[in-house]
């Protein structure tokens, strides 16, 4: 009986100086079931809110091109791009684009939508801080998310802890770029709201279904920036038992 328990007590402990203790496993898989129940949500909302029709029956392209004009902003374009749910906002180009099951739809989910990247393009249009200190995160993010990875797997299996460490700094900046986007992406949703609702040729149940529409993608943010959080506390946990 002694020799399995001693076996089992070695494994734990060379489980725990891996970073792969139950605790933090549990917290993973937490934050992956975050991400995944955000992303099911955000598709089964829009899907829905697509059969609601603007009463007007105008088009979310139509709807985009006011919200641009009434804001004052004549150097953004518009273009219509491929797949769904691709829309955003390109602040370097200065185009704003909806995807298929947005542009040439006249549902509350497209309208929603479009008027969420109208909202970004204010936020450029204003020089919104958060939305120009996001743009200055954009290289040091596509470093840390491509490489980060790589490099701390080369650090565990050939136990260099500096290695390791300058992968764990690299995905720390995929953190930080989460965490400023949560505010720009909030910030988006509230102006394109307060803009559809002010403008009274929109009902209380077409506002209501925007609302709910923004606030599941809202969602994918948050569940994204709570994972990445997770992965990183767990990594720092690896760190600190080498």
């Amino acid at each position: 009986m002694a020799e399995p328990l001693v076996r089992h007590r070695l494994q734990h402990r060379e489980l725990n100086k891996s970073g792969l203790d139950g605790d933090f496993v549990i917290l993973l898989l937490v934050g992956v079931a975050i991400t995944l129940w955000a992303s099911y949500n955000i598709k089964a909302t829009f899907k829905k809110y697509s059969q609601l029709r603007y009463s007007k029956n105008v088009t979310a392209e139509v709807v985009a091109n006011w919200i641009l004009k009434q804001n004052g902003i004549k150097n953004v374009r518009l273009e219509h791009i491929s797949g769904s749910l691709t829309d955003h906002y390109d602040p370097a180009q200065k185009v704003l684009r909806l995807s298929d099951s947005v542009y040439g739809s006249a549902s509350m989910a497209a309208i929603g939508v479009a008027a969420h990247e109208c909202g970004h393009a204010i936020q450029d249009n204003i020089a919104y801080q958060p939305l120009v200190t996001r743009r200055k995160l954009v290289p040091i993010a596509n470093i840390g998310s491509t490489i980060s990875y790589p490099v701390i797997l080369l650090g565990i299996i050939f136990g260099a802890t500096g290695l390791l460490n300058i992968g764990i700094i690299l995905f720390s900046a995929v953190v930080v770029f989460q965490l400023v986007t949560l505010p720009v992406e909030f910030d988006a949703s509230k102006r394109a709201c307060a803009i559809l609702e002010s403008s009274n040729r929109f009902s209380a149940m077409e506002i209501g279904a925007v609302k709910k529409v923004l606030s599941a993608a809202a969602m994918t943010y948050l569940a994204s920036a709570v994972n990445s959080i997770l992965q990183l506390v767990r990594l720092l946990n690896i760190g600190r038992r080498r």
